[in-house]
């Protein structure tokens, strides 16, 4: 089973929808309130947290990655026998008191989804977000939408055009260099300011689980990718606690969600995926206490990353189509 312990947000965040999901239902079955054998799946995590299926299903899969949950004889997933054990659960675990199935804001509830699927598109095109339909297709109020819109904006997905239009813009190549050029040039800064911050037991336990991707390197999925991602230019980087920083490195960390978009497609377009050994080299530095080495590694893995990104946008949008949105306007 893999490790299990909570690691707080970067600064500026708030735990993703799913993450708090799972800490919940993890919490339940080690409390035995989700005896083992008990079913879930995502129709119906989606309906008990009143949320979309997307970070139902996100949270199942992390479920049953740390061992918590396996893939049922039917549809769905089944709690493990003997799914937590002793002391390892410890600093997983919420308090009774927080074990809430209704805690979510309700922007939270469809904000992953609508990320997601715009996301997507801004490979493809740039677009036109629509607060009015965004709330009519949801069946939510204009409040709620202009939330969406709101935490969008923090995560430099969408912006404000001349004429005030809330606006996706394309992933052209020109967009995609422009934003990896300041993460290089903003995320080694961070990763030095949050050396002295981390525990060298965070970074052992990144250092174990980028091995272990390495080793079932072909058997790895979108999400897993996602996470390993994560761990490194969010949880990681901050650590550095500077706000301003964090929030000035938000924007080109767009691209990361666009990366969860190409990471469905892993590996049967892309192959293996190379970061994983960039990653490791740069945590190796990290835990032999040579940051700044580990700061010019970050450096490089991000200038190599940006012609790898050009290039899987470019495949992917000839070979993907998503289907069309009513809140969502192609621009010219």
């Amino acid at each position: 089973m893999g490790s299990v312990e909570r690691q707080r947000p970067a600064a500026g965040t708030a735990p993703r929808l799913y993450q708090q999901v799972f800490e919940i239902l993890a919490g339940h079955i080690a409390q035995g309130s989700l005896a083992a054998g008990v079913r879930l799946n995502e129709s119906s995590v989606a309906e008990q947290f009143k949320i979309s299926r997307a970070p139902a299903r996100q949270a199942l899969v992390e479920l049953e990655r740390r061992g918590l949950l396996e893939k049922s004889s039917g549809r769905g997933y089944a709690v493990r026998p003997n799914a937590f054990g002793g002391a390892e659960a410890i600093a997983l675990v919420r308090p009774a008191e927080d074990l809430r199935l209704t805690q979510f804001s309700s922007w939270e509830k469809i904000y992953g989804e609508v990320e997601s699927e715009i996301a997507a598109r801004c490979s493809f095109a740039g677009w036109r977000v629509n607060e009015t339909e965004l709330a009519r297709f949801y069946d939510v109020s204009r409040t709620v939408a202009r939330d969406v819109v709101g935490r969008l904006q923090q995560r430099g997905i969408i912006r404000k055009d001349e004429r005030s239009r809330w606006i996706a813009p394309a992933m052209t190549p020109d967009y995609v260099g422009e934003l990896y050029e300041l993460r290089w040039l903003l995320e080694p800064v961070a990763l030095e300011k949050a050396a002295a911050k981390t525990s060298p037991q965070f970074i052992a336990g990144m250092r174990a689980n980028l091995e272990a991707a390495v080793e079932k390197a072909g058997e790895l999925t979108g999400p897993d990718l996602d996470r390993l991602e994560e761990e490194l230019h969010i949880t990681l980087l901050g650590n550095c606690e500077s706000r301003t920083l964090m929030q000035a490195i938000s924007l080109p960390q767009a691209l990361l969600v666009t990366h969860r978009f190409l990471y469905q497609w892993m590996p049967r377009l892309f192959g293996t995926e190379p970061f994983l050994a960039e990653h490791l080299e740069i945590v190796e530095r990290l835990q032999a206490g040579k940051t700044e080495e580990a700061a010019q590694s970050l450096k490089r893995h991000l200038q190599v990353s940006r012609e790898r990104a050009i290039d899987r946008i470019t495949l992917v949008t000839r070979q993907i189509h998503p289907h069309d949105l009513p809140y969502l306007e192609k621009l010219a």
